[in-house]
């Protein structure tokens, strides 16, 4: 991707509104506060038959726990457990201990749970299933440029999402796991947790701020580095991006000279998108898929579909920039623009830490002159927010987010070394998004972790992989070594 220079986003004049979010917080330490119930606002039930019970549930919250008569959010869950007719109906069917799943993002809602091939295991094993969509995603008082402009202007609108990082979503938990137990004997009250990618790094928070709360805790792929600012992140990130991308050219050798016969056509044509435009950069992106099985051969598809419009047509068909299209998805998750470098900043600001370690970095320049233009992967830079109309919206809003740095604390060092609960992750040698050794290290800070570790899965292995995955992660749990 092209870095935007700083000169072409003018958004401050004499008054500079990042100055109110600079001053450097007198004590970052994670808080342990108790959280009120959360409201249960509604809850439907219906059946996927032959399969699941599932219960539709709707929760209000505050948006800043600190103010918890101010003002709220609305939340919504999905309950899951077996479909069951028994002949007499048992009087504590209703108290299965709870699994809740916390997803991979930020920004990204559940699915529909029948789309999980991990449930079936868990409900398997006893537990009931929680899909939680995280504050601001899925029907979780969504979070777009449209409903962000309700807040007020571009800084009152920061000072709101600065409320939905990981600290939030586990009070958020919090708050619903005293409303769902509430009826549950004092001792059962407990519940267990399952983090994909993101939510492993909100488990992490969760075990920092309400260990006590916790029966257990599942990771797969979401060790969070435990850092204060993206850049050591990154550093190490560039460099499994970097491999997949000579694994990429390695397998498909003639797409080096595709790759750039595309990136020269959108460098000299304006081409658009139902999302925005089709800019070199925004191409660049598409390297996201690397990290996913299956994403080498996902990408060359589009690379050849693109080369072989240009070749028979001159132009790129609406099937080839639909797909194109499809793979971005920048403008449906607003809150994974803005705060995805926040999600590793506690006291410091991240002043777009990506588009900084990408600009000292000539293999990911997009120019003719290189032997091989390399994809860039999951990363957010500052060019997303003018080839993208949704994201055109609150460039100002995510400017003022990168400059903040009075981030609080979303882990407690001393508080994980003195772990109680039993923490079982799944953890990638090759995953591209969460750096191996930058989770090792984590692992390691974690007392009483175990570790499945393979080099055999990638990043997604949970939904690709899902039987193999759960199956690891509950011979952890179960002690199978012996």
């Amino acid at each position: 991707m092209l870095q935007s220079p700083a000169s072409q986003h003018g958004f401050f004049s004499a008054v500079d509104p990042l100055c109110l979010f600079h001053s450097e917080p007198s004590d970052i330490r994670p808080t342990h506060e108790s959280t009120m119930a959360a409201k249960l606002v509604e809850r439907q039930f219906h059946n996927v038959p032959g399969k699941l019970r599932v219960a539709e549930l709707f929760f209000d919250v505050p948006v800043d726990y600190s103010k918890p008569n101010g003002t709220t959010l609305r939340l919504f869950a999905r309950s899951v457990t077996h479909f069951n007719k028994p002949v007499e109906p048992t009087k504590d069917e209703n108290k299965l201990p709870w699994l809740v799943y916390l997803q991979g993002g930020p920004g990204f809602g559940c699915g529909a749970p029948q789309n999980y091939g991990w449930v079936e295991p868990a409900l398997t094993k006893g537990y009931q299933v929680l899909f939680l969509d995280q504050r601001g995603t899925g029907l979780s008082s969504t979070v777009t440029a449209g409903t962000l402009a309700r807040q007020g202007d571009a800084i009152k609108q920061a000072q709101y999402l600065k409320h939905f990082r990981a600290d939030n979503i586990v009070r958020d938990c919090e708050a619903i796991r005293k409303r769902l137990t509430e009826d549950y004997p004092e001792d059962q009250r407990k519940w267990s947790i399952i983090g994909q990618s993101f939510g492993g790094f909100c488990a992490a928070t969760y075990l920092s701020q309400f260990p006590g709360s916790l029966r257990e805790a599942y990771l797969c792929g979401g060790l969070p580095p435990l850092v204060n600012e993206p850049d050591p992140v990154y550093s190490r990130t560039y460099e499994k991006v970097a491999e997949r991308n000579q694994a990429y050219y390695a397998k498909f050798p003639e797409d080096v000279q595709r790759v750039k016969k595309i990136m020269n056509y959108l460098a000299a044509n304006q081409v658009s998108l139902p999302s925005g435009w089709l800019t070199p950069a925004r191409f660049q992106q598409l390297g996201i898929m690397f990290g996913f099985h299956g994403g080498v051969d996902s990408l060359h598809e589009i690379v050849l579909r693109a080369w072989n419009d240009l070749k028979i047509f001159g132009s790129l068909t609406v099937p080839t920039l639909a797909t194109i299209d499809a793979n971005g998805g920048m403008d449906k998750n607003i809150i994974y623009a803005v705060l995805h470098e926040a999600i590793y900043c506690q006291g410091k600001p991240s002043l777009w830490a990506a588009d900084r370690r990408r600009a000292a970095s000539p293999q990911f320049q997009i120019s003719d002159s290189q032997p091989e233009i390399y994809f860039t992967g999951e990363m957010v830079f500052k060019d997303m927010f003018d080839s993208y109309t949704e994201l055109k919206q609150v460039q100002e809003v995510a400017e003022i987010l990168a400059n903040t740095s009075d981030w609080p604390a979303l882990y407690d060092e001393a508080q994980l070394a003195k772990n109680e609960v039993p923490v079982y992750a799944a953890t990638y040698i090759d995953d591209m998004y969460v750096h191996f050794d930058l989770a090792s290290n984590t692992a390691a800070k974690i007392k009483g972790t175990k570790q499945f570790i393979t080099n055999t899965m990638y990043h997604d292995a949970l939904r690709s992989r899902s039987g193999e995955v759960m199956r690891q992660l509950f011979n952890l749990r179960d002690d199978s070594i012996d």
